[in-house]
């Protein structure tokens, strides 16, 4: 076979690339609809979700995570997904139940003494001040096992979690007062309220629902339970719930289903729940001043049950703060109006949606113009008397959110799949929109606050079916991205989201959230608070007692501190790990073999991990994120020894195997690599860097470098002046590394400052 000029192939080969490069270049826009049979509608909806790479989203989106436990984050319009934060489930890739602070939070969802690592979450709220959204704090609640959560926005995690003391089960949280003084969680099955077994026999006499105010400390940013309460409700399945705004502030209303009090029973032959629950024409709203009921608690008005302040029904009837009023059937969602002067309710089994009036709800209140009582002696309010209108929008209306324009809601409609605009002051309908499938909830931009901004509505959609490419029997839910910005609205992106069954989501203007890039030195993000454990670099330790051991170390590109730790078998071991980085997004891992821990160690904070060296033997351990081109390198070695181990006769000296020519060589490696330092740092300091905060934290985290750069080149100098060449070299390799991690710093600082056309300085 002849013989192949390479070159000439290279070449060759370069050409047919160019001139593929070329047929590529030349595609136009017309070329790819046709190619991918793609309409100009199409092309239109992508360009008004696109957001162009290294721009951000004008919105995120916190969505519940349905069984995952989880909250989902993502943006709008990209429909990118942006990040998981854990609430009620461990989750590894954040450390979250892996390390003790995280474990510390998770336990307080401990229900009876029992571990609960499973979570149901539904119903995200975030912190509104005067009505509207101010990007602190997001609420959520679990509904399988009754708890809220919260979690704080300044580095989107989960501080707190609260079990709510007399509820089984909560469907209807979380949501805030306008000031976000408080946090309502309703219960939905009945249960007693006593920790006890009742019979169903005794449903009607023992069985309770409720709704429950947490009330919430803005400054430490924490529930505070022993000044929560709990408003007694008669046995019907309270569901969702909403606080008024303006006029209605010192108000809220939750609607229920099942006002039948049927307890089913296919067992015994008789129809089942949902038969017995469905019965009526009509359940109630429940209107309830939680102002005057704040103020009955403080005053000692109620009872405490399981150590929980609680206002019966009886004492919320003789004080006047509790109302109920007839809805239609089945509801699903009470929702206030952005003036506060309205309640939109919809019964999945009626096709109309419900206006009532608060101004007339206070007037009924103020003349005593009751149409009866229930059977637990609560005043009814005609429906009649409480109504400003009521809108046919179409089959299974559920919930409501509120668009920018004057009088302007739009409904989801889950028979129908349809989103129906409509006007709720008239009470008209004003256009629909098809969603693929059954939708749930549905959610605009700031639609729950006094200031809805529109633009976006997004469906919550409970079916995929052939949406998207099938992966199995379980499907991913459908989030639909729909335009409101015009008359007609226009559907512009379906989003698969894998992850439970995502129920209910808020959407915030990205601009109100103001999240860190990296936390103070040495602090325990879980507490909000310097850690004890806080170690700097060189001031790492190892503390032994007889059986236990506790580490203070560091993590740093590339090593952690320290790389070897030795112990005996049963020893109680503790390790203390505080990521020295200033840099964002320069996260540690460490992970170590059997011991089911994997820490996620961001810039700034300090992780903890205890556990017992049950069993001899060798044990790596290494940083799980890749964080710089000696990532791999970047281990260490837990070793357990056998009690009673007897040490074998250590071989004294070690082979030297490098010399001062070696020396010599990378010493002039490392002044090379300190020229091109030099000159990064003369254009950043040339330039108005100090403008750029992300730029600054770069500067200090390479300061930080070559700071231990130095400490590594005077070691390196010392040992050469003992012809000690073996260390002189590999001290002088580690200061060349620490030029490196600084040099790459400095490199990513100066392409910012040139993307952001940063100016030269004078």
């Amino acid at each position: 076979m002849k013989r192949l000029n390479w070159d000439k192939v290279a070449v060759l080969s370069l050409f047919g690339l160019l001139i593929t490069e070329a047929v590529w270049a030349a595609e136009t826009l017309q070329d790819v609809m046709t190619r991918r049979g793609l309409t100009e509608k199409d092309i239109l909806a992508a360009a008004k979700t696109y957001v162009p790479s290294g721009k951000r989203d004008e919105y995120i989106v916190f969505s519940s995570g349905g069984q995952s436990g989880h909250v989902i984050v993502y943006g709008i319009p990209s429909m990118r997904l942006l990040k998981y934060i854990a609430v009620f489930t461990p989750e590894p890739w954040q450390g979250y139940g892996f390390d003790e602070e995280s474990k510390a939070v998770l336990a307080q969802g401990n229900i009876q003494g029992k571990a609960i690592t499973y979570g149901d979450t539904h119903h995200p709220a975030l912190s509104e001040t005067n009505g509207e959204y101010d990007g602190e704090y997001l609420f959520i609640n679990d509904k399988a096992n009754p708890r809220i959560a919260v979690i704080d926005l300044h580095d989107f995690e989960t501080k707190q979690i609260v079990v709510n003391p007399v509820f089984k089960s909560s469907h209807g949280g979380a949501f805030v007062s306008e000031n976000t003084e408080y946090i309502i969680e309703s219960a939905q099955y009945a249960t007693p309220y006593e920790n006890e077994y009742v019979p169903l026999e005794q449903f009607n006499e023992r069985y309770r629902g409720g709704m429950t105010y947490w009330y919430f400390d803005r400054a430490k940013g924490r529930i505070i339970p022993e000044q929560s309460f709990t408003v007694m409700a008669p046995p019907y399945s309270q569901d969702l719930s909403d606080f008024g705004k303006g006029p209605s502030a010192d108000w809220s209303f939750t609607n229920s289903f099942c006002s039948e009090r049927y307890v089913g029973g296919i067992e015994q032959g008789k129809p089942p729940f949902e038969a017995g629950c469905s019965a009526k024409d009509t359940d109630f709203l429940h209107v309830v001043n939680w102002r005057k009921a704040a103020e009955l608690v403080k005053a000692g008005k109620a009872t405490l049950i399981n150590n929980h302040h609680v206002i019966t029904i009886e004492t919320a009837v003789k004080e006047g703060i509790l109302y109920l009023i007839p809805e239609a059937k089945s509801p699903h969602g009470a929702d206030v109006t952005p003036d506060g002067r309205y309640i939109v309710v919809s019964g999945k089994l009626d096709t109309h949606t419900s206006v009532y009036s608060f101004e007339k709800i206070q007037q009924a209140i103020s003349a005593g113009k009751f149409e009866g009582k229930d059977p637990y002696g609560i005043p009814i309010i005609a429906m009649t008397d409480a109504l400003h209108t009521q809108a046919e929008l179409g089959l299974g209306p559920l919930h409501t959110q509120f668009g920018a324009r004057k009088c302007e809601a739009f409904t989801s409609l889950y028979v129908d799949s349809m989103v129906a605009r409509w006007d709720y002051c008239e009470g008209k309908v004003l256009d629909k929109i098809a969603i693929h499938y059954n939708i749930g909830h549905l959610m605009t931009m700031h639609g729950d606050t006094k200031k809805p901004e529109g633009k976006y509505l997004v469906a919550l959609n409970k079916l995929a079916i052939d949406r998207f490419n099938p992966v199995g029997p379980l499907h991913p839910q459908n989030h639909q991205l729909i335009d409101i910005s015009n008359e007609k609205m226009t559907l512009l992106y379906d989003m698969p989201l894998p992850l439970g069954e995502p129920h209910y989501a808020v959407g915030i203007n990205a601009n109100l959230l103001k999240p860190i890039i990296r936390y103070k030195s040495g602090w325990d993000s879980r507490a909000n608070q310097a850690s004890p454990y806080k170690t700097l670099a060189g001031r790492e330790k190892t503390v032994k007692e007889p059986g236990k051991v506790e580490i203070l170390g560091t993590v740093i590109r590339s090593h952690i501190t320290p790389e070897i730790i030795e112990v005996t078998e049963g020893d109680d071991v503790t390790i203390h790990l505080t990521n020295l980085e200033r840099a964002q997004d320069e996260t540690h891992g460490f992970a170590l073999y059997g011991q089911n821990v994997n820490l996620s160690l961001e810039p700034g904070k300090t992780s903890s991990f205890h556990f017992i060296a049950d069993k001899p033997g060798v044990y790596p351990y290494y940083c799980t994120e890749f964080c710089s081109a000696l990532h791999l390198e970047m281990q260490g070695y837990l070793l357990v020894k056998p009690k009673n181990y007897q040490e074998a006769a250590k071989q004294a000296g070690e082979t030297a195997i490098y010399t001062k020519a070696d020396y010599d060589k990378q010493v002039e490696k490392n002044q090379a690599t300190q020229t091109t330092i030099d000159q990064v740092v003369a254009f950043i300091t040339s330039h108005n860097y100090q403008e750029f905060p992300s730029v600054v934290a770069l500067m200090e985290d390479a300061t930080d470098q070559l700071n231990f750069a130095k400490e590594a080149q005077t070691k390196a100098t010392a040992a050469a002046a003992k012809e000690d060449w073996q260390n002189a070299a590999l001290w002088a390799g580690q200061w060349w590394q620490y030029q490196v991690k600084a040099a790459d710093i400095g490199l990513r600082a100066k392409a910012y400052l040139e993307q952001q056309g940063a100016n030269k300085t004078k």
